[in-house]
């Protein structure tokens, strides 16, 4: 285990293999853990780095407010300490959104973009979409972060042969901090960069799995607003998809990645 300080934190970060610089960014109540499928995959071409965010895993938990320019800041001073500017940079859900928010206000740290199962905004917009949003927070405060995994892994994880997917993820999910899971949640609702994806030139790869919270076009929708921008579907897959498909998720990364080297 390796912490290093950064800006007023300590984060918690783990690297493996050699190469150009790789970081791997979790999502929202998840941990550097969930990649476990992926640091041995490409640690053979890549210096990988993961880490937890500010509020999960083994990092400090401050008490809030978060915001989402600050979990970028929290990702650039990761990268400057650690010299690995420029880095491809990867990340899913609230990863992916911290990874579109370090590129507009950090380009000079990214080397490409890999944004998975997110987006450039989460912006309530309709009676829906607000409910959905306070339903998770009455959960978290009213049951409990284990009846919280218990619900996202019926719907991550449906699968009879997925029990140990769904265990799994209960039993993370049951870990994290109830407060910090709300100051993060609370980062994420109203955040938007999407007015600014016409001024990132940095080469992105948007992972779609057909099944996720969000449909394929709402991806095709914004991807077509990046000059350097586009879209790989995997399909039967999920929100989770490196964890429940990570041979076809790793294989379409690495295929990117290829391209972006040297």
């Amino acid at each position: 285990m390796a912490r290093i300080q950064v800006r007023d934190i300590w984060l918690h970060y783990e690297e493996a293999g050699a190469g150009e610089p790789l970081l791997l960014i979790h999502g929202l109540g998840s941990s550097s853990r969930d990649w476990e499928m992926q640091v041995p995959f490409f640690a053979g071409e890549y210096r990988v780095v993961v880490f937890d965010l500010r509020g999960h895993g083994e990092s400090d938990k401050p008490r809030g407010p978060y915001t989402m320019r600050q979990f970028a800041q929290d990702t650039a001073g990761l990268i400057e300490a650690l010299g690995i500017a420029p880095a491809h940079v990867v990340g899913i859900s609230l990863g992916g959104m911290i990874a579109l928010q370090l590129a507009v206000d950090r380009p000079d740290l990214v080397k490409s973009l890999v944004i998975v199962n997110s987006g450039p905004e989460f912006v309530a917009r309709t009676f829906k979409e607000r409910l959905a949003v306070l339903q998770r927070f009455l959960v978290v405060r009213l049951v409990g972060m284990r009846k919280m995994g218990e619900i996202l892994a019926a719907r991550l994880f449906p699968k009879p042969e997925q029990e140990s997917l769904r265990a799994m993820l209960v039993e993370r999910w049951a870990a994290n901090d109830p407060r910090a899971y709300r100051d993060a949640m609370r980062a994420i609702v109203g955040w938007s960069v999407a007015d600014r994806l016409g001024d990132i030139h940095i080469p992105t790869l948007v992972v779609a799995a057909d099944e996720d919270y969000t449909p394929v076009s709402a991806k095709e929708a914004y991807v077509a607003k990046m000059p350097r921008a586009e879209l790989a579907v995997i399909r039967d897959a999920r929100h989770a998809v490196p964890v429940e498909r990570p041979d076809e998720f790793n294989a379409v990364v690495a295929a990117f990645l290829a391209r972006q080297r040297g």
